[in-house]
């Protein structure tokens, strides 16, 4: 079963990544190959009070961006570990790219910022990667597919 976060109001206003820390510090005691499936595969809760007729989703609200990209600054391979299968890759983006909602089409992302943080998440990750033990480009591709994106292979040799 993977970890749910619970992200507070309180932790959300004090860029508290506490949370986090302490699911991703154990797991990250204990890597030895980055190649494998990882083990770990969080995913967010975040419990903050809204008003009900508030119409944003939680990616609109800035102060959860921020936490988001603070959390981000902290880990920028986090998506190697997040739940894909649950979603939380693109619930990931949304807190991090500029999007709008369409009742019809659900999230659009901005095509040049979804491909800047695309490409700088494949940096990250597979520098994270190259540290314990061994870039995957499986994984890789499977995670740019997610968001949308193909990769040739030999994008893989110049890394």
């Amino acid at each position: 079963m993977s970890p749910i976060l619970t992200i507070t109001a309180d932790q959300i206003n004090r860029l508290d990544l506490s949370p986090a820390t302490a699911a991703i510090a154990p797991w990250l005691a204990q890597q030895t190959s980055a190649t494998a499936q990882p083990s770990l595969q969080l995913q967010f809760k975040i419990d903050i009070p809204r008003d009900p007729d508030d119409p944003r989703e939680l990616s609109e609200i800035p102060e959860v961006r921020l936490w988001f990209v603070r959390l981000d600054a902290c880990y920028p391979w986090l998506p190697l570990v997040l739940d894909w299968e649950a979603g939380e890759l693109g619930r990931y983006a949304a807190m991090l790219v500029p999007h709008e909602f369409s009742r019809t089409e659900g999230i659009r992302f901005n095509p040049e910022a979804l491909e800047l943080f695309v490409m700088s998440k494949i940096f990250a990750v597979a520098d994270w990667m190259q540290q314990h033990g061994g870039i995957s480009p499986t994984r890789l591709k499977f995670m740019t597919q997610l968001l949308g994106y193909e990769l040739d292979d030999g994008f893989f040799e110049l890394l």
